[in-house]
């Protein structure tokens, strides 16, 4: 269960240090296989490689003459790529996977359960805002019944 939102810098290569409690959690569940790919809302997921197989699966069997299907998929197959951390803990992020997510020096890493975003300093502190905004709307279908 990866949960918590940590600031973190790349590096001048694109690499990522996975903070530590972390890795031994991803080692563990994907022997360090880890899947990234791109996210509609631009940033990126990082999801250790067993957890990606059943979603990529379910992506890949959607029709691809349906427009919204091909774009998904287009999306979230045609952007992923299998990486694996390093010694060190650091995992790379690719060039073009850094432009889609606009990632510069400082990012996000937010734990989201069986993976984790990876959203621009710029793009965390959108999404903060936009919670903010919907904190006088009724919660969305499935969580009417929150109580915190």
């Amino acid at each position: 269960m990866f949960q918590g939102a940590a600031a973190l810098s790349l590096d001048v290569k694109g690499r990522l240090a996975i903070p530590v409690r972390h890795r031994e959690a991803l080692a563990s569940v994907a022997d360090g296989r880890l899947v990234l790919t791109a996210h509609p809302h631009r940033c990126l997921l990082l999801y250790p490689e067993p957890a990606w197989e059943p979603i990529r699966d379910k992506v890949l069997a959607a029709s691809s003459m349906n427009p919204q299907s091909a774009a998904i998929k287009r999306l979230l197959v045609g952007n992923a790529r299998e990486e694996a951390m390093d010694a060190a803990g650091r995992l790379l992020i690719a060039p073009e996977l850094r432009q889609f997510a606009e990632l510069e020096k400082q990012v996000w890493l937010v734990g989201q359960g069986s993976h984790f975003e990876i959203w621009s300093d710029s793009g965390w502190k959108r999404q903060q805002d936009a919670v903010f905004l919907l904190s006088d709307q009724c919660l969305p279908p499935g969580l009417e019944d929150l109580a915190l």
